[in-house]
């Protein structure tokens, strides 16, 4: 049986925070969102339909846990989740909470006035923020 493999890229722009059930739950290394990236832990998922219909649920229960518990811990305008894959294909979701004086509002979060990465401590916080709040 093969193993569940991280995609090179999505390691490097993101930190581990937490596995659930189904997904690793990972913080995107940029301060100006909260921003996590859930990702099941399936080999070769590449598409939403490549999960089995048991997991598809537990998919979208992890999804609600993210949205509520952002709704809960930043208060956001909107939440966004976004599953698009044109550059990684190893199937992932974007969960963005959005205020509406964020540095981009209200457009994408992605390609827009850089990346500003986490401050080590900064990004502890967040994790301990998530781990705790989620």
């Amino acid at each position: 049986m093969e193993r569940f493999a991280l995609d090179p890229r999505l390691a490097a722009d993101t930190e581990w925070v937490t596995d659930w059930a189904l997904c690793t739950v990972r913080l995107m290394n940029d301060a100006r969102f909260p921003w996590v990236v859930l990702i099941p832990r399936r080999p070769h998922v590449r598409e939403l339909h490549d999960l089995g219909h048991g997991e598809s649920l537990v998919l979208l229960q992890e999804l609600q846990r993210v949205s509520k518990g952002f709704q809960r811990i930043f208060e956001p305008d909107k939440i966004n989740i976004g599953a698009l894959g044109n550059i990684v294909a190893q199937f992932h979701i974007h969960v963005v909470a959005r205020r509406k004086d964020d540095v981009v509002w209200p457009g994408p979060v992605w390609g827009k006035a850089g990346r500003e990465p986490y401050s080590e401590q900064a990004r502890q916080t967040m994790i301990e923020t998530l781990v705790t709040g989620l």
